[in-house]
């Protein structure tokens, strides 16, 4: 979890659309067993600057929720608690915690899932054919974070991650969460050039569909480059960390008519995100660990 990064950061074709009314069910175009809970881990930021745009405002036309969605309020109070739990400061009404942890009370949740990647301690629960390999047969991984990518070429395969992925989206409605922030959006960008885009697009669109199903909002993590696509991919909203140090901050709020969370890591992130955004967006500046008071790194500032 921890920065853009740390938490971090097509069409369908016709077998994609066969296994879709599957995947709306628990177990869909494959295994039923889905991975243990993982332990949370910090953000993630360790990627390059990307263009974007800052500043004045220039949204694009706000679209209605799916039926029985309920989007993230504009410009209201968070928290990021992916590292852990704790009780939300007050004037806090948006909060996002690990799938593991229950939501706030009285709150906005957001679900973090982990979910284009295998975290080290799950890597063992996946069928070795969901993991990418390169040509050798080796097994891709993030090294930044020793992770697993998850292999979503195929529509077959994407409707079988999709499914694994889909009871956790599953499990966090049961907990009363309101939306789904699954991370891990940007990792064909380290995938050797095995995956694209169109495959994380495609990935992303079934997550969508299993959220709304469950009357759950998602949110896209980072990846500032596929914001664009919010119509096609059934994106609602967008969690960025460090969009104000990279210039992205207003590229995700037009594409997201300002439903943006903005995570910065560092003082300076944090004073940019309010000159440029700070009456707009819903801001917050977090320690890169996201770990929890008292443990020593906490930071958490709001201005």
């Amino acid at each position: 979890m921890p920065a853009k990064g740390v938490s971090r950061v097509g069409g369908l074709g016709t077998a994609v659309g066969a296994c879709l009314l599957l995947v709306a069910g628990l177990s869909a175009c494959g295994s039923s067993s889905a991975p243990s809970p993982a332990e949370p881990k910090p953000s993630r930021s360790a990627r390059g600057p990307a263009s974007g745009t800052s500043g004045t405002k220039a949204t694009a036309p706000d679209r209605p929720a799916p039926t029985g969605v309920r989007l993230p309020p504009r410009h209201a109070g968070f928290d990021y608690q992916i590292g852990g739990a704790y009780p939300p400061p007050a004037g806090v009404r948006i909060v996002s915690r690990d799938r593991t942890a229950p939501p706030a009370p009285g709150l906005y949740n957001i679900c973090y899932v982990n979910a284009f990647q295998a975290q080290p301690d799950e890597r063992g629960s996946w069928p070795a054919d969901l993991l990418l390999r390169d040509a050798r047969g080796k097994v891709v991984v993030d090294e930044d974070w020793g992770e697993a990518l998850l292999d979503i070429r195929t529509p077959a395969k994407r409707a079988r991650v999709a499914a694994r992925i889909g009871t956790w989206i599953d499990g966090c409605a049961a907990k009363g969460y309101d939306a789904v922030e699954p991370d891990n959006y940007d990792s064909y960008t380290r995938s050797r050039h095995l995956l694209s885009a169109n495959d994380a697009t495609a990935f992303i669109t079934l997550l969508s569909r299993r959220a709304h199903a469950r009357h759950l909002a998602i949110g896209q993590k980072n990846t500032v480059e596929l914001a664009g696509l919010r119509k096609r991919t059934g994106l609602d909203f967008a969690v960025a960390e460090e969009c104000a140090e990279y210039d992205e901050c207003g590229t995700y709020a037009k594409a997201f008519d300002d439903r943006v969370l903005v995570i910065e890591y560092s003082d300076s992130g944090l004073r940019k995100a309010l000159a440029g955004f700070g009456g707009r967006l819903s801001i917050v500046r977090r320690d890169v660990m996201v770990s929890t008071p008292g443990s020593g790194h906490y930071v958490r500032k709001v201005r």
